[in-house]
């Protein structure tokens, strides 16, 4: 055999074993990149939904819970709304959850369920937007007494310069409640340029007026910040943590055609699209109103509150960020925390057996969320009570259910 072809022997055969000593490197780094996938997909798992169990596994007086159904048979017969969700959350697990009455009445009767998505109206304040600011707050992104002005430097004029991020949670802005809706006709830049231009009701910090336009503010800081809509950061940072697959701005139609109607707009109703007309107008995310969600959904999110900042093994906040949130305000006519009522004029849904340390909030659209850390308890109230003509009213009734949920812990 040739010199020539020896070397080309040795050379192919050379060649054979760096194509094998590749493929194994290959397969080793594809397994190894399969197994990373695998453990970040098993570490990033959305976190178990509430255990359901009876009021009397839960710890929990059933023969009082039951008083619940007396209530709302009471309201529907009185045309308070055409239907709703009740669902009670005591010591990590749900003790009652049922739907009553229907989901729509107009143009044809369809029966409520517990899997309904509710237009949440202003609870997408403490629960979007409130909660967003706080995460940014525990980043180091934005500061609690900062100025707004400060990362909204448009906003810094007639008087507003002064009014801080905490002043906007408590609705101590000096903010009027509502700017006219002429002002959001021709888009959202336009928009938030009026809201800049606003001139103050009251001097920042001295009087409480319950504002929409300190939330949309609000939000828009979330954006400015983060570099991301409310409702991309929302979904990212909260809803999709903690599993609430059916929380969000704007759902999609599949889950769309599970919302609760609320009233007319233009010759069609609205479903899945949301009822605030000045959160509609800024393309249906805003800082006040916007947010949808099913019941089972805001227990994950009530719990984590519960809990914290967790939910299973998933941390949304952390544990002094949770306490500074749900920490009291004092405002000049009740107490609020940041985001959230305590004791003031909008607390008519409040249950009278709750303690001192209970938090909540309303939406028009006929909502309520209410969370009582001391008793181990929240209540969740859904309804679409706007809903054919717009005048149900909810609130009393969301009151006296919290008082019996309240009333049916055993002692």
């Amino acid at each position: 055999m040739s010199v020539e072809m020896v070397s080309e022997n040795l050379m192919n055969q050379h060649l054979s074993i760096r194509r094998l000593q590749s493929n194994r490197w290959t397969a080793a780094a594809t397994i190894s990149c399969l197994t990373l996938l695998t453990f970040v997909a098993a570490t990033t798992a959305s976190p178990p939904g509430l255990v359901r169990c009876s009021a009397e596994e839960c710890g929990l007086n059933a023969a009082r819970l039951a008083a619940i159904d007396d209530v709302i048979e009471e309201g529907l017969r009185y045309d308070r709304m055409p239907g709703c969700v009740v669902l009670v959350g005591y010591r990590n697990r749900i003790a009652w959850l049922k739907s009553y009455g229907s989901r729509q009445l107009k143009p044809d009767v369809v029966p409520m369920t517990t899997d309904t998505v509710f237009d949440l109206a202003s609870l997408t304040k403490p629960i979007a937007t409130a909660t967003s600011i706080m995460l940014l707050i525990e980043d180091g992104l934005v500061e609690l007494d900062a100025p707004a002005a400060k990362y909204i430097p448009q906003f810094g004029n007639t008087g507003k310069e002064v009014i801080t991020i905490r002043q906007l949670l408590t609705h101590q802005s000096g903010l009027l409640p509502d700017n006219s809706i002429r002002d959001y006709e021709n888009g959202r830049v336009q928009a938030f340029q009026r809201i800049h231009e606003l001139d103050l009701r009251a001097e920042p910090g001295t009087r409480f007026m319950y504002s929409d336009v300190g939330f949309i503010v609000l939000g828009e800081i979330v954006e400015r910040v983060s570099g991301k809509s409310l409702d991309v950061f929302s979904k990212e940072r909260i809803f999709s943590a903690l599993g609430m697959a059916e929380t969000g701005f704007n759902p999609v139609s599949a889950i769309q055609k599970r919302a609760a109607p609320t009233q007319e707009r233009n010759g069609e109703w609205m479903r899945g699209e949301v009822h605030d007309p000045r959160a509609y107008k800024l393309d249906g995310v805003a800082g006040h109103a916007g947010l949808f969600a099913t019941a089972e959904d805001l227990a994950r999110y009530a719990q984590m509150l519960m809990n914290d900042g967790t939910l299973g093994k998933t941390r949304i906040l952390k544990p002094e960020t949770c306490r500074l949130m749900t920490t009291s305000q004092e405002v000049s006519s009740g107490v609020r925390t940041l985001g959230w009522d305590r004791r003031t004029g909008y607390s008519s849904n409040r249950g009278d057996l709750f303690s001192k340390q209970a938090f909540g909030h309303g939406g028009f659209t006929g909502t309520a969320l209410w969370i009582d850390p001391t008793q181990k308890m929240f209540v969740i109230f859904l309804s679409n009570r706007v809903h054919p003509h717009g005048k149900g009213s909810v609130n009393s009734l969301v009151g006296r259910i919290g008082t019996i949920a309240a009333a049916a812990i055993k002692k």
